[in-house]
């Protein structure tokens, strides 16, 4: 959407008085130029030191699951350029490069437990030298059965954390009591990340033992404290530093760790430089996924459609060890109400251990799961009643008397839900174009045609209480301008060029008078993630905290020598206006120093109103909601399989935008993401547990001719974050992946035209496959009635 056609004119949202000058504005992303030019420095392009050696890990290709049994790493060690091998022996911390539960070893000690799990590492004077090398492994091992699919693990009974619930009511009673029952399950595939710029880092060795690690990492804090665990040295001895990563979308909050700590080892051992950048093939093989699910539901409802009770039941692929499976399914349960109230409910889970690399964080972090299984139990119910689906969804949305999740947490701004919707209806023209698909489904025989309208309502915080603080560092220099640093990560989503606005805006200053700067540990230290979509929630705050700091002291020392009243002292346009006096910042700022006044602030936040208790299963896990709306419109052909996207109309609610162009961008590439993993994004192991998807030529993700011709995007005209948020706005990273379950709740309707009163067993992904599948069992259904 060019930026003139943003809602409100002139890159203002509907509403605004026109009096911020940097926040709300549609400003271009701070590295666009960069990108576009090839001109951002990544990990890979910083210079290397003189010296440089380069490292790649080995592994056993043979071998799925099975204990060590003979390894001959001399043709390795004999190969040309290598200097080093590395094993655990040479570990001189643990072996763990776990986020929390001590699970996962760096290398192999005695048994292999997926295809791909690292057992050595190559040092050598060339990337090309030590890939080569690796090769030439000989390693033998007494093969084990691997444990690799969800019904393995179910025989097996196999899980990488006890099983978990939340309940609400009576849903026992309420299921009994019901009018009518509904069951129903579905397979919810995986979805490989594939950043642009893959899982790498460079580190530097210092003196005493210490270590400088640039790599491409979502948390540098937890890296720099992985990195300590392995080398056994304090984690003020390391310090990592991230300026900006090609993509993370989860795949690099816990799992760049490993490679930072490989790395830093080859480092600590061959007192040179070292950089480890994974080949795509082996990253794709070595890298967990977007966790895939099994999902079973029965709920029941009255003869209109509306819910009485309802159990869920989410089997959750997590891999050979925890990872963040935890955070990562508990958020799967959280959103398996969608946007719907269940007067009683009974939501659990189990986290299903296999011989598989670990599944991990990805944009949603489990939320999308859940919420598919959420939707597609809607339009069964809507085929079951015989509604329209939007009906059907509009019944059950949360109320004013119908506001309580299945988790305990009152919705508190279902009327935004309520208004997003309608206007959408209305907007996208969802009822005659309803009408209009009938029409033409009744005359087509081969296409057929499907429409859907679904909700968005997502949780915005982390579920884990700690995570949800951050800290920020500004300096303020006696020429004017700012030095900014906070503990979040930029990977393109924009979060660097929001909170430099925030600062911006609150010195009152032009954004070329803010330099940012990389993440840095030694900077801001004990850092989360940057994830759960609060990036700009957390360091924007931190970071407006530190700078009213430092201009609160300002103002107190122009009061005093100016004799103004503090009420009269105005920072705008790069000045200081001091009653009907004006001067620079930077002269303010040089007269402030010499009167000795610090001109340097921390700012820290930490996110109100979050109570979860999990052992209980009781309390408030969210800040609020974000909340928005899709509708699309699909043709299958019924004959192939194949599918294209004709139309979406979006209209998503950010609050009050930071940044309308950089949020606009956000929801398109995290629709077209969501889009991809629910059509043609399918990741296939063969039966050995092998991952036979790990290349571009055999992963699609979606292209530009995937994106529909129609692509209507909007900002919903929000009065603002009623929640405490810096300048009242919404997150924006995640929530838009699930604006794409429009498009698989279109392709359901499409197939389900073929025989109307019969419910499509249909799974995600919805490649052609699946279609086609899936329209010959419908077929055959209806064939048999």
């Amino acid at each position: 959407m060019p930026l003139e056609d943003a809602p409100g004119g002139a890159g203002l949202l509907p509403g605004d008085d026109g009096t911020l000058a940097s926040v709300r504005r549609p400003t271009p992303h701070d590295s666009a130029i960069k990108h576009v030019s090839g001109g951002a420095t990544y990990v890979d392009d910083i210079r290397e030191p003189a010296g440089t050696l380069h490292v790649v890990p080995g592994w056993a290709d043979d071998v799925v699951r099975g204990t060590i049994t003979e390894i001959d790493l001399e043709p390795v060690r004999q190969s040309h350029g290598v200097v080093a091998v590395l094993t655990h022996a040479d570990i001189p911390g643990k072996n763990d490069v776990s986020p929390a539960l001590g699970d996962e070893p760096m290398l192999v000690e005695s048994e292999i437990l997926y295809w791909g799990q690292p057992i050595f590492a190559v040092i050598a004077t060339t990337r090309d030298a030590a890939r080569r090398a690796a090769r030439k492994a000989r390693i033998v091992a007494d093969p084990l059965a691997p444990v690799l699919t969800i019904d393995d693990a179910l025989s097996a009974d196999e899980t990488v954390l006890p099983d978990y619930q939340f309940r609400k009511g009576s849903p026992e009673t309420g299921l009994a009591t019901s009018q009518a029952k509904l069951r129903g399950q579905m397979e919810i595939g995986g979805q490989e990340h594939f950043y642009l710029e893959g899982q790498v880092s460079l580190a530097v060795p210092g003196e005493d033992g210490d270590v400088f690690v640039h790599t491409s990492s979502q948390h540098p804090s937890e890296t720099q404290h992985i990195i300590a665990r392995v080398l056994s040295v304090p984690d003020a001895a390391v310090t990592v530093e991230v300026r900006r990563m090609g993509g993370g979308f989860g795949g690099k909050e816990s799992q760049a760790n490993h490679w930072a700590a490989l790395a830093a080892l080859a480092a600590s051992v061959t007192g040179h430089a070292c950089k480890l950048r994974l080949d795509r093939d082996d990253d794709m093989i070595m890298t967990g996924k977007r966790h895939d699910f099994r999902a079973h539901w029965t709920l029941g409802h009255d003869a209109d459609g509306r819910i009485r009770a309802t159990e869920m039941l989410f089997h959750a692929r997590c891999g050979y060890s925890a990872d963040l499976s935890l955070g990562v399914v508990d958020r799967a349960m959280f959103h398996a109400d969608s946007s719907y109230f269940y007067p009683d409910a009974l939501i659990h889970s189990r986290r299903l251990k296999t011989n598989t690399c670990s599944n991990t964080a990805f944009r949603g972090f489990g939320g999308p799961q859940g919420m598919l299984a959420a939707e597609r139990m809607m339009d069964a119910l809507a085929i079951r009643v015989g509604k329209d689906p939007l009906d059907v969804r509009k019944l059950n949305f949360y109320s004013a008397d119908r506001d309580v999740t299945p988790y305990g947490m009152h919705v508190e701004e279902h009327a935004t839900l309520h208004a997003i919707v309608d206007q959408l209806e209305e907007s996208s023209d969802y009822r005659a174009r309803r009408s209009e698909i009938s029409d033409f489904n009744a005359r087509s025989p081969i296409l057929k045609k499907g429409l859907a309208l679904t909700p968005v309502k997502f949780g915005i915080s982390f579920t884990l209480k700690h995570l949800n603080q951050a800290g920020a560092l500004v300096h303020l220099y006696t020429d004017g301008s700012i030095h900014l640093n906070h503990g979040g990560t930029e990977m393109g989503q924009g979060l660097f060029q929001k909170v430099a606005q925030i600062v911006a805006e609150t010195f009152g200053v032009t954004l070329d008078r803010v330099k940012i700067t990389a993440t840095h540990t030694g900077k801001v230290p004990n850092t989360g993630p940057t994830a759960a979509s609060s990036g700009t929630d957390l360091n924007g705050m931190a970071a407006q905290i530190a700078s009213e700091t430092i201009k609160a002291r300002l103002v107190a020392f122009a009061a005093e020598q100016h004799g103004v009243a503090p009420d009269d002292i105005v920072f705008r346009d790069n000045q200081v206006f001091l009653g009907d006096e004006a001067m620079p910042l930077g002269a303010l700022a040089r007269a402030a120093h010499l009167a000795r006044i610090q001109l340097s602030a921390t700012g820290f936040y930490a996110t109100p109103t979050i109570t979860w208790d999990r052992p209980s299963a009781s309390g408030r896990p969210f800040h609020y909601f974000a909340y928005g709306a899709a509708c699309s419109e699909v043709t299958i052909d019924t004959m192939t399989g194949e599918m294209r996207v004709d139309r979406v109309d979006i209209l998503h609610d950010v609050g009050k935008s930071l940044n309308p162009a950089i949020d606009i961008g956000q929801i398109e590439g995290g629709f077209v993401q969501g889009m991809g993993w629910l059509t043609t994004e399918e990741l296939v192991w063969d039966e050995s547990g092998r991952l036979r998807t790990h290349a571009p030529s055999t992963y699609k993700i979606p292209t530009a001719s995937d994106v529909p011709e129609a692509f209507n995007v909007a900002l919903y005209a929000s009065a603002g974050n009623p929640s405490p948020t810096v300048f009242r706005s919404k997150a924006v990273g995640e929530p838009p992946v699930m604006l794409a379950i429009s498009v698989f709740s279109a392709i359901h309707d499409a197939v389900a035209s073929l025989a109307p009163g019969l419910l499509p067993d249909l799974n995600a992904p919805a490649t052609a496959e699946e279609i086609l599948r899936s329209v010959t069992d419908i077929k055959r259904r209806k064939a048999a009635r």
